[in-house]
């Protein structure tokens, strides 16, 4: 049920009658729906309170984030329904819907490349933000190891540990790859902006084909963390590596560091979803070499 406050918001910034919504789903606490008004569609995403109102004034700001780089689609921001400290909060951004079009994945390598080539003096974000349900930490650091120990793997293997989801030899293991990061992770290049949780579900086909991505967790981080992601889970074309190496090469050892970066996601899972991503914890740490 949609708050009141809510829809009383919606139509003051469509200024125009909803005609129609249709549940879409959601998840960590947001509700997603769609929202036909005034002869055109719009995504619509809420939360009532907690921690899921911060979820939905993060997401708003790195789709902004991404927009402002004019390198890759992402839906629009037409407005954000601010929390008071205690009621709800919105976010309503134009729906991209590609009418049962295929996505362009040569058209998605080459945006991502492009986005990625957007750079800072450090690696990090302006504001903290989240990957999944999961709080990330985006304080900036001067290097990409102490970037990835302090503010992506650190912070997962405490929140494990804390509940109880590691035990004593899983995490010794893991610790001990902590001190080996600076060694591991000695490679070249600038801070790049990355969309940050890019598996397909993020990614969808607008009008033409053209791709977009949607829920974005950014940061200033390296462009392989987030290519490493898109192979964890598979579901990405060949032509989309084609294109993303035809536009930008990765270093040619890059496939020794695969594993350390995805450590980070199955450990996000692990404490999203519960001990059924152990196994995924292992065989990476098994591919680490630790």
């Amino acid at each position: 049920m949609l708050p009141v406050a809510v829809r009383q918001w919606l139509e003051a910034a469509l200024a125009a009658p909803v005609n129609r919504l249709s549940p879409c789903g959601g998840g960590f606490g947001a509700n997603v729906l769609r929202v036909t008004a005034g002869g055109a569609m719009y995504a619509l995403k809420w939360a009532a309170g907690g921690l899921p109102v911060a979820l939905i004034s993060a997401e708003a700001h790195g789709l902004r984030t991404l927009a402002a780089t004019a390198t890759i689609n992402v839906p629009t921001v037409v407005a954000v329904l601010a929390s008071d400290g205690g009621g709800p909060a919105a976010l309503l951004s134009t729906w991209l819907d590609g009418a049962g079009t295929s996505l362009d994945p040569v058209a998605l390598g080459e945006e991502l490349a492009a986005l990625h080539r957007q750079t800072a003096p450090a690696f990090g974000f302006e504001a903290d933000n989240f990957i999944g349900g999961t709080p990330q930490v985006n304080g900036w650091q001067p290097s990409w190891p102490a970037f990835f120990r302090t503010r992506r793997l650190l912070p997962q293997i405490t929140l494990a540990a804390t509940a109880g989801l590691l035990d004593a030899a899983r995490q010794r293991t893991l610790e001990r790859l902590l001190t080996r990061l600076d060694d591991r992770l000695a490679v070249s290049g600038a801070p790049a902006l990355i969309h940050g949780d890019l598996w397909r579900g993020n990614v969808v086909a607008g009008p033409g084909g053209r791709p977009a991505l949607i829920d974005p967790a950014v940061a200033y981080s390296h462009r392989e963390a987030e290519i490493a992601f898109t192979e964890l889970f598979g579901g990405f074309s060949p032509r989309f590596y084609a294109a993303y190496t035809a536009a930008w090469p990765l270093e040619p050892d890059y496939a020794t560091r695969r594993p350390i970066y995805n450590l980070y996601h199955a450990l996000n899972h692990l404490n999203l979803f519960g001990g059924s991503y152990l196994g995924l914890v292992d065989d990476l740490l098994r591919q680490c070499g630790v």
